[in-house]
């Protein structure tokens, strides 16, 4: 193709000076350019001429180029050229006239570069796209809602259900008296883990169910020793309505003990391993269970409990024990509740106490079809569960792995390296972590990464924390397109997906929503906001939760739920988290969250770590702190980490408070608890 010189002019209701402010903030351009999906300055040098951008394109969601864009022209408040060694003889230029104090004219000019191949990239499309640009730029700068207000997933149809399950494996031809009695097992115990771990043990009853410190174990296996514990529950007062906590680190008795009282319709409370000895007693006298079930290692944090409530031993520790009431107890077969069973997982406690968040049972199939719709788990996977089983996370892996009777590979504690040996010897297929643990692997060193064989991954999922793209970058570059990046919360479930295309093209991402799901980005009178503006992520789909056990609920729009987050849509439709509603401040006028800050302090090669709080500030009213984590061996001065902020980030983004601290205190999620900072 021949050079083209591309030129669009519009008339806009702006003054120059606002247009400008929009024109040169180039990280912002993914917000209204649908193929830039990434946009961010290199180096330390102020915008201005000779400031560089690492940006990002993509075509119709294909492949990523990655380009290096300098500021060529920068005359405020009117011009701006752009150019780059990947454009031959190209150029974007901008240019604003000022036609009146509240109007300006933008032109726009794009001198392709030349090529002697075909490309999508005509002059017509080009202009095109162009205009849709200028056209979400306007709608953004004068506050107008588009037709574009959320991000929609493919409506969750019968057939679009049944092509993923399809796909994924779960609707496949088998032994047609085994999948009789599948079908049975999910009609008589409904879509809860007792139902999905009955119907894999009719489907394949002699493979293996779940893999642990201790051992192997079958289906059949699993449902022999889950039925003789839920015999052995009824001695302790376990029935249907009743709650039992557990507090387990990762294990085989976990799982069982969750059946167990599935098949009882007893509710479950799963609690956080690291909770303290206090939040134990109030998380235990808040939902009365009629047992604990619990590792040995944590017996001494119920010294404030009723001496009445069962203990009962699920590793290590003296009888009462799990392992001691499936060799006692009867094999006789347990009759379906009238009334399944809840499991009730507690929140982060970030910010404050846990709460119990009651969670609604899968709706069937179509609940996993949701997730496999993006995450391209198969039958017969290999699940290496390093998430916590408590945590939302751990759980979703755990009962995504049912329908497609799924191997959990479990590890009582997280370490980076044995995780990498459970790989190579279970030659898993899926790894489930939170960040954290992905970052502890990476801090390894390369040659103890190359020492094991990941090849049979194709799948690394991650959610309960951001992933900093720094992090996904080197997950990619290390293990190939294989990271899956999910946001969610206890209360929503999951919102969207971020799939290996979408962290290429913006390695912050949440992704895209799964099928049957809606997120909206709303206003605070629940109003949507106009595009690529901040606002309340809010979200729809099956699996919002019921309420907190202690009352009251996340606020709700129509059909979508409040996550406690903010955040926005690009212009090609991913959600971008900003941060928790409860972290935002505002310093000197402007609304200020420390993501931003904490995902460029990770940037520093010295930095292991960094979290950002809020401070009370006399000239801006309020500022951050920074706490930093250094790399072993690593130096650091606090004016270094203010200039580094300063020299790409405005003024107010600034940490007033540099701590240098030896780590963060993070829950067994990887969250950071900012109340301890």
């Amino acid at each position: 193709m021949s050079a083209d010189l591309v030129e669009v002019a519009a008339t806009l209701d702006h003054p120059r000076d606002r247009l400008w402010a929009a024109v040169n903030d180039i990280e912002s351009y993914p917000r209204f350019v649908r193929e830039i999906s990434w946009s961010q300055r290199s180096g330390g040098e102020r915008t201005g001429a000779g400031t560089h951008y690492d940006v990002r394109f993509t075509v119709d969601q294909g492949p990523v180029a990655r380009h290096d864009v300098e500021i060529l022209v920068h005359r405020p408040p009117d011009h701006l050229v752009a150019v780059s060694r990947h454009w031959p003889r190209g150029h974007v230029a901008v240019r604003l006239t000022a036609l009146a104090p509240e109007r300006t004219e933008l032109e726009l000019t794009i001198s392709l570069p030349r090529t002697r191949h075909p490309t999508a990239v005509t002059a017509g499309w080009l202009r095109k796209r162009a205009r849709h640009a200028i056209a979400l730029l306007d709608a953004r700068l004068s506050g107008t809602v588009t037709d574009r207000l959320d991000q929609a997933s493919t409506p969750q149809s019968q057939l679009a259900v049944a092509k993923i399950l399809t796909r994924a494996g779960v609707l496949a031809a088998g032994r047609p008296d085994r999948l009789v009695r599948q079908l049975n097992a999910l009609t008589r115990w409904g879509a809860t883990v007792a139902g999905g771990y009955q119907a894999a043990f009719a489907r394949t009853p002699h493979e293996r169910a779940i893999t642990d410190d201790l051992g192997e174990l079958t289906f059949a296996d699993v449902d022999t020793r889950t039925t003789r514990l839920a015999n052995g529950l009824t001695d302790y007062g376990v029935r249907q309505g009743r709650r039992v906590a557990l507090m387990c680190r990762n294990h085989g008795a976990l799982v069982e003990s969750l059946i167990a009282c599935g098949k009882l319709g007893a509710h479950t409370l799963l609690l956080n391993t690291g909770l303290s000895a206090a939040q134990v007693t109030d998380v235990v006298h808040g939902h009365r269970p009629a047992a604990l079930l619990l590792d040995e290692e944590f017996l001494p944090l119920t010294a404030g409990l009723p001496r009445g409530l069962p203990r009962i031993s699920t590793w290590g520790g003296d009888e009462p024990s799990v392992d001691g009431l499936i060799e006692q107890a009867p094999a006789d077969r347990v009759r379906p509740p009238t009334a399944p069973g809840k499991i009730i997982v507690l929140t982060s406690g970030t910010t404050s106490n846990p709460k119990g968040a009651r969670r609604r049972n899968p709706h069937g199939l179509r609940t996993a079809a949701a997730v496999l719709s993006r995450i391209p788990l198969r039958a017969g996977e290999r699940m290496l569960v390093a998430a916590p089983l408590f945590h939302t996370w751990g759980l979703a892996a755990l009962q995504l792995g049912m329908p497609l009777h799924a191997q959990l590979v479990l590890a009582r504690r997280f370490d980076a390296e044995s995780t990498l040996r459970l790989i190579e010897e279970h030659r898993a297929t899926s790894l489930f972590v939170v960040p954290i643990m992905l970052q502890r692997i990476m801090d390894l060193p390369p040659q103890v990464i190359r020492n094991y064989d990941t090849s049979s991954l194709r799948v690394v999922a991650s959610s309960g924390s951001p992933l900093s793209g720094r992090l996904v970058t080197s997950v990619l570059d290390q293990f190939g397109d294989v990271l899956y990046n999910l946001y969610g919360s206890t209360e929503v479930s999951w919102a969207s997906i971020a799939d290996p295309a979408d962290l290429r093209a913006a390695p912050t991402t949440a992704g895209r929503c799964p099928i049957g799901t809606r997120v909206g980005i709303l206003d605070a009178d629940g109003d949507p906001v106009p595009p690529g503006e901040v606002g309340r992520i809010c979200v729809g789909n099956d699996m919002l939760f019921e309420g907190y056990t202690g009352g009251g609920t996340n606020p709700v729009y129509g059909d979508l739920m409040v996550t406690g987050d903010r955040g926005y849509l690009d212009a090609d439709g991913r959600l971008f988290v900003s941060g928790r509603d409860d972290d935002m401040i505002i310093s000197g006028g402007e609304n200020v969250f420390p993501r931003p800050v904490e995902e460029l302090l990770a940037t520093l090669p010295q930095v292991a770590d960094a979290a950002v709080v809020g401070v009370p500030d006399r000239e801006f009213g309020q500022r951050f702190a920074a706490y930093v984590a250094l790399r072993p061996g690593a130096t650091l001065t606090e004016a270094a980490v203010r200039e580094y902020v300063h020299d790409h980030l405005p003024r107010f983004a600034v940490p007033r408070d540099v701590v240098f601290v030896d780590s963060l205190p993070r829950n067994a999620t990887g969250k950071v608890l900012r109340r301890l900072l």
